[in-house]
């Protein structure tokens, strides 16, 4: 076999490309920082009042 271990190193590289090109992204929905930071607190909001209205469990 005269290629060595060459397949594998590019198997690996290419693995290690696809993780890094995935790693940075999130929802790309076009949001500016301050968009998504409004919105996320809309969501946390809603999150909170939902808990809040849970009736508390029964215990000791």
């Amino acid at each position: 076999m005269t290629r060595g271990n060459q397949r594998e190193l590019a198997r690996q590289k290419n693995a290690k490309k696809q993780t890094d090109s995935s790693k940075g992204k999130r929802n790309e929905d076009g949001l500016s920082a301050a968009a998504r930071k409004q919105r996320d607190a809309e969501i946390m909001q809603q999150k909170q009042k939902k808990a809040n209205e849970k009736p508390e469990p029964k215990g000791k």
